[in-house]
């Protein structure tokens, strides 16, 4: 049988095999780490414009685990420099997108959004083979835990090994990129870098405008623009802990927008929910504190110590991740533990102007990094 049929055959019964025991068998979280990374299947992508030209690009999907370490199946894209190729993998975490199957990345260029094809193409241009995980329940059938950092973090891991599957020349040193979600998701999978990722060596970790101390900033979003963004937040609260029911928590007339959360990603979400008023939002207008609880629980990097020398980049005027929390708790967070932190500061960014902004930056720290 020609390799790649046979590779393709494999992968079709492994993934027949882990639906029929998510259902049936209990599958201990030692097993699903040996399987994570495995290549389900993978398929030629359409790159967008600015990265075809260097970059040949496959649509994966892989086996990654959920935050209990149980066997899921997540999707993304690995992207393999045409020129000037050094064997070494970044994995660029995404900033948010939405909850639905439709706002995964990898499968719609629509949400493929510009600072993120800015970034990836400098990261391309070094010679760096990228990957771009798309986050558990985006684009697979399980929900999305939106800001449950473990979850995503996961899934960056478990990328770079399924990279390392298609390509058995890669290394295994890898360095971790991620905006806003994915800055978030990029610094809780430098805290479960030393239990989870194996054979593999994480050099450093990039985080731009990472979503941290939600339990501060959350009680303020309600009857702001950024309504939208909390309502997800809840709905991924719900996806690994289901004690949280939107339902209760949402108004009337909040809950009668969250069809949007299904139809529609970012922009239509964030477009739903900007002109409620905070008690139109939530019952009562405000979150519980039992809520917040959970969010900080979840959704809170520096909670444990980090693994590898971190890059913290913040615009200040960044309209939904806010200058204050990143430079100040987040950072004495982060300084809080051994490895080193640089931070630095985007006078006048925005949220994704910060990304355009520092794409050399955050190369040339990753050269020094890999060297």
């Amino acid at each position: 049988m020609n390799p790649a049929l046979r590779r393709n055959f494999l992968a079709s019964v492994l993934a027949v095999l882990l639906a029929i025991s998510a259902v049936f068998l209990p599958v201990k979280p030692a097993r699903a780490a040996v399987l994570a990374g495995v290549v389900l299947t993978s398929a030629t992508a359409t790159l967008p414009a600015e990265l075809a030209p260097l970059a040949n690009g496959k649509r994966i999907s892989y086996v990654s685990s959920n935050v209990s370490g149980l066997p899921i199946t997540a999707t993304g894209l690995i992207l393999t420099p045409k020129t000037n190729k050094k064997n070494r993998t970044v994995v660029w975490g995404h900033g948010t997108t939405g909850l639905a199957d439709q706002c995964a990345p990898s499968a719609s260029q629509a949400v493929f959004w510009p600072e993120a094809r800015a970034a990836i193409a400098v990261l391309l241009q070094r010679g760096w083979t990228v990957a771009a995980p798309d986050y558990p329940g985006l684009g697979t059938p399980q929900a999305h835990p939106y800001l449950v950092g473990a979850s995503a973090g996961r899934s960056m891991i478990d990328s770079v090994k399924a990279a390392r599957n298609l390509d058995s020349a890669l290394s295994p040193q890898y360095v971790i990129d991620g905006h806003s979600q994915g800055g978030q998701g990029a610094l809780f999978a430098n805290e479960l870098a030393p239990s989870y990722d194996g054979a593999l060596t994480l050099r450093g970790v990039s985080a731009i405008a990472p979503v941290s101390n939600a339990d501060l900033f959350a009680p303020l979003i309600p009857g702001t623009p950024a309504q939208g963004y909390l309502v997800m937040a809840l709905y991924g609260l719900q996806a690994v802990d289901p004690t949280v029911n939107p339902n209760t928590l949402l108004a009337a007339p909040a809950r009668q927008r969250t069809g949007v959360l299904q139809s529609g990603c970012l922009n239509e979400i964030l477009a739903a929910y900007e002109s409620l008023t905070a008690s139109e939002l939530l019952v009562g207008g405000a979150l519980p504190q039992s809520v917040i609880t959970k969010l900080s629980k979840y959704a809170n990097p520096a909670q444990k110590a980090p693994s590898a020398p971190i890059l913290l980049i913040q615009g200040t005027a960044d309209e939904a991740v806010p200058y204050v929390i990143t430079a100040g708790p987040l950072l004495t967070q982060l300084s809080a533990y051994n490895q080193p932190v640089q931070f630095v500061e985007l006078d006048g960014a925005t949220h994704d102007g910060a990304v355009f902004q520092s794409t050399t930056l955050v190369a040339d720290w990753i050269t020094g990094r890999f060297s």
